[in-house]
């Protein structure tokens, strides 16, 4: 065996639900769902499920009632965000005591540039360090590049460790649906599958112009690179920082007018000023979220004149991304507005907008 460069992506096992059950050993080996105000009777969504409450079929971004349908002996709890970010930082920490670059990518998982003969012994030295130090578990994927790291630690969850690269890429993905790949979601499947193209081994063989000419010039090739494995970012060790700040609410009764969406977007432009002016960097563009009942979402976003902290102008450029709405999408079938049920205000920052 020889040395060389390995990536892992090291990823926290259902990690929201497992920092609540630390906390209340009682709820050892219950399902337990995470959103909203912890109530199923109000509105709002699953932030994280256990896995005890995946196996009823409740899945993050569900709405908490239909979740409460789902699996009704489930404990809902409300979201603890400096809980879960004491928690994080633990771990990072922990990671960061290896010999290696280490890249973190949010809460719960981070990639790692490391120089061995035997990544697999690494992989599990880390498993071990994290639970010790957190007692949290952590699955982790090894791949000759990022993309295959990430790709590779779904093979190994929960708590285990995967080798994915080159050598076994077709075996292990060849014949999975092209939405197992990262970046390839539910709306480029369909786009996909409208051109005949439905797995990885098919996107990977698939006509470059014929993607550059339906899906982009600059996508369409880079989804057929995505189903071949191949990705040569780096893994960088610059500290992580947020991309974007927002807010959203989910009213427990819908606004059924549109005045009232427009206040409701000032209030949350203030809460994302702020927000904004406390991490000290500019946004250049601002976003707005619409969750039309019954659970239709819908966005829209404005880049801004120039970079800017001012609120005045976060609120304008929100207001403006408002009224990118048509008159089509915010009417019903009556002819009046239609039922709101969330709205969100994002603000992203300059650095990853102007990238």
């Amino acid at each position: 065996m020889t040395i060389r460069r390995w990536v892992l992506h090291v990823d926290l096992d259902q990690f929201i639900a497992a920092v609540e059950v630390l906390r209340r050993p009682e709820l050892t080996g219950r399902p337990v769902v995470v959103g909203g105000s912890g109530d199923p009777t109000q509105r709002g969504v699953v932030a994280t499920a256990s896995y005890e409450a995946r196996e009823f079929g409740v899945r993050s971004g569900m709405p908490l009632r239909t979740a409460a349908k789902r699996c009704p002996d489930a404990v809902f709890l409300a979201a603890d965000h400096p809980a879960y970010e004491e928690a994080s930082a633990r771990v990072m920490d922990t990671l960061r005591e290896f010999p290696a670059v280490v890249e973190v990518m949010g809460w719960d998982e981070a990639f790692l540039e490391v120089h061995t003969e035997d990544p697999e012994s690494v992989a599990r030295e880390i498993q071990q360090a994290v639970r010790e130090r957190t007692r949290l578990n952590c699955s982790v994927g090894v791949g000759d590049n990022k993309l295959r790291a990430k790709l590779a630690t779904g093979f190994g969850k929960p708590a285990g460790v995967f080798r994915l690269t080159e050598d076994n890429w077709w075996p292990v993905m060849g014949d999975l649906p092209t939405e197992a790949l990262w970046g390839i979601g539910t709306k480029t499947a369909r786009k996909l599958a409208d051109l005949g193209i439905g797995s990885v081994r098919g996107l990977a063989a698939a006509d470059p112009h014929l993607l550059a000419d339906r899906l982009g010039p600059t996508m369409g090739p880079w989804y057929r690179r995505l189903a071949r494995g191949a990705d040569t970012s780096p893994v960088v060790g610059t500290p992580y920082v947020p991309r974007s700040r927002s807010r959203e609410t989910t009213f427990q009764e819908n606004l059924t007018d549109w005045a009232a969406v427009h206040a409701q977007v000032v209030l949350l432009a203030a809460r994302v000023s702020e927000d904004v002016r406390a991490e000290g960097r500019p946004a250049a563009r601002v976003g707005i979220k619409v969750r039309f009942a019954p659970f239709v979402t819908l966005t829209r976003s404005v880049r801004l004149p120039a970079p800017t902290s001012d609120p005045a102008a976060i609120e304008a450029g929100a207001l403006a991304a408002l009224d990118r709405f048509s008159v089509e999408e915010r009417t019903n079938r009556h002819g009046g507005d239609r039922a709101v049920r969330l709205l969100g205000v994002r603000a992203e920052f300059a650095e990853q907008a102007e990238s």
